[in-house]
Formats: structure tokens, C-alpha cells, sequence
């Protein structure tokens, strides 16, 4: 028998930051043992910090939290970026993904791919036709896991003042784990039965 799934995920809120740092940190210290560069800059953290501030105040960020409410990973999107994306790529046919973290402690439940299904769930909602993302040019590790989720590369950019720009994208709606599909937050109902959402309202 399928046993209950302990893990849902729900908007991000400012009490969430605290651990949302503690999640970039540790995979800041984990990217270091890796043969990348990727988030080694001091500064990089500290823009990206900001940028997830504003995705929290904005509703458009997201944690897994497990059966104890500890935070497990998170997950954000956003509009599309100018540096990377041009107006002959359509890009308001996409859903662009940004900031995939998951715990060092949770690899290896499929989390990633989880979120990244739901992600393209949603952009099937929306009427999306692609979830899109943007990723370290030289983490050629990351490039091979997001192929192995389906995801195929449209190109590479390189502007001088930016350290991501390989670009994929993957068909929305298509799915890596749809029998472990990852749910919303359960909410209840007057009656106190809880109910579990697939996707959650979208603001913006």
C-alpha cells in the first residue's frame, strides 16, 4: 500500500527567511564541493537574498515543508529575464523557474523533480506552454540533471555581467513523477476535513 505523503508545499512567508538562508547556505557550502563556481561570489548571495525577499512580498515563492513543518525546499518564479529571453522566444508562452533548493538532508526523495512537476502543472493551468529556466553556464552538472528531467537546452548566453545563461526549457504540463505527484498544503474545511489543494492561488 502507498504510504501517505508527509511532504506539501505552501506560499513562502517572511518567517520562512531565516531557513530560506540556511537553505542557500548550506547549498552554497555543497556547490563548493563540486567542480563549479557556481554561487561562490559573496555578492551573488547577498542579490539573490534580496531578490527572494521581494519573491516572498510579490507571492511568487514557495517551501516544502515536511510532517513536522520543517521547511525541505523551495522553489520560486518569476518574470522573464531580459539578459537571457527575447521577444522572439515568445516569452510569455513560459513559466520561469527560479531558485531550486532542496535540503541536503531530503536528496534523494525526489523532491527536485517533484517541485518541477508541479511547477509545470501549474504552467499548464496558466495556459503556458513551456517552464523555463536560466542556470550556471560552467555547473555542468546541474545541465545534465535538468536534461534527465526533460528539460532540452535552447542555447547558451553570455553577457559580460552575468555567471548564468544556459537556457532550457521543458513542455508544460510534462510531467517526471506523476504517480508522486507533490500537493499544496492541506486546508480545512468548516467541517474539519482537510482538503488538499493541487495547485495554489496565484497572485500576479
Amino acid at each position: 500500500m502507498k504510504s501517505v505523503q508527509t511532504e506539501y508545499l505552501r506560499p513562502a512567508a517572511v518567517r520562512d527567511v531565516p531557513a530560506l538562508l540556511r537553505l542557500r547556505t548550506e547549498a552554497e557550502e555543497w556547490l563548493r564541493t563540486k567542480k563549479t563556481d557556481q554561487w561562490s561570489d559573496p555578492e551573488t548571495g547577498e542579490r539573490a537574498i534580496s531578490k527572494w525577499r521581494a519573491s516572498i512580498d510579490e507571492g511568487r515563492a514557495w517551501v516544502v515543508v515536511g510532517d513536522s513543518g520543517q521547511i525541505l525546499a523551495t522553489v520560486s518564479r518569476g518574470p522573464v529575464d531580459r539578459d537571457f529571453w527575447t521577444d522572439d522566444d515568445h516569452p510569455e508562452a513560459a513559466l520561469y523557474l527560479y531558485k531550486l533548493i532542496v535540503a541536503r538532508e531530503s536528496a534523494g526523495r525526489q523532491l527536485g523533480a517533484r517541485i518541477i512537476d508541479w511547477m509545470g502543472r501549474l504552467a499548464e493551468l496558466e495556459g503556458r506552454t513551456w517552464v523555463r529556466i536560466d542556470t550556471w553556464r560552467t555547473n555542468s552538472g546541474l545541465h545534465a540533471y535538468y536534461e534527465r528531467l526533460g528539460f532540452r537546452h535552447v542555447r547558451t548566453e553570455a553577457p559580460s555581467h552575468r555567471l548564468s545563461g544556459w537556457l532550457a526549457q521543458r513542455p508544460a504540463g510534462q510531467l517526471s513523477l506523476p504517480e508522486n505527484l507533490l500537493l499544496s498544503a492541506p486546508e480545512k474545511r468548516h467541517s474539519n476535513t482537510p482538503v488538499s489543494r493541487g495547485l495554489p492561488t496565484q497572485r500576479g
